[in-house]
């Protein structure tokens, strides 16, 4: 792709007399592989999550929101509002030259609000209270940023780490497979159209540029969809 654009530049500048890169054939990627939670998996996720991990509300937000790793740990506060039950997309955490730094989100779209479940409200109100304890106890040791989930000091949390010393342990303790942290999104949008969730509100909800991104991700859930409704046409014309 750069190499194609580089060299159609070249062509308007009359540096070369064609672009050569158009007579290639560009491979296609394979679709990528997803590996959601069902729903009793996901019960048992959570149930664990709330006896065993201090990020019970990030596990809570991932299959309730269906909200990016980068997304979650890019939230604020101030992109909180509890008693609204709302959440507002604004930034997301990103790498730049090996440092982590919050940036904008990662299409126009991404930017949206997120209505919250009952469950995750009060999944955050725990978690406010167990952070400011923290933040009581340390002090001005603790760097007060304003993140809803940082480290034990207040700082960015690292994905890697929120990888290895948290998800990959918690999954093994809830005896689940392992999976990608970002199959909890798809654990989201899969149980959201297993129960028929007009798929225009789930590609909302994910932020996708396009509704037919998210019917072709989880075109693996339409077939249970559709039998649904032909049920639902008998019965209307009977």
């Amino acid at each position: 792709v750069t190499l194609h654009k580089a060299l159609g530049q070249a062509v308007k500048w009359h540096m070369i007399p064609r672009n050569v890169a158009e007579a290639v054939k560009a491979p296609r990627p394979s679709p990528e592989e997803i590996r959601p939670l069902n729903r009793e998996q996901t019960k048992t996720l959570l149930e664990v999550a709330k006896k065993e991990d201090r990020f019970e509300a990030l596990y809570v937000l991932a299959v309730t929101t269906g909200l990016r790793q980068g997304e979650l740990l890019g939230l604020k506060w101030e992109d909180v509002a509890l008693e609204d039950g709302v959440v507002r997309v604004r930034r997301t955490l990103a790498r730049h030259k090996a440092r982590l730094v919050l940036g904008d989100p990662k299409t126009k779209r991404s930017r949206r609000t997120v209505r919250l479940t009952q469950a995750a409200v009060q999944a955050l109100e725990g978690h406010f209270a167990r952070q400011t304890a923290q933040r009581d106890i340390l002090g001005e040791l603790y760097e007060h940023q304003g993140l809803v989930f940082a480290t034990q000091r207040g700082t960015l949390v690292n994905p890697t780490n929120l990888r290895k010393r948290s998800f990959e342990p918690l999954l093994e303790k809830a005896g689940l497979p392992a999976i990608r942290f970002h199959d909890l999104r798809h654990t989201c949008a899969t149980l959201l159209l297993s129960r028929n969730i007009n798929p225009k509100i789930v590609s909302e909800m994910l932020g996708h540029a396009t509704i037919a991104i998210t019917l072709d991700t989880y075109s693996h859930v339409l077939p249970n969809m559709q039998e649904s409704a032909a049920r639902a046409l008998e019965e209307t014309l009977r």
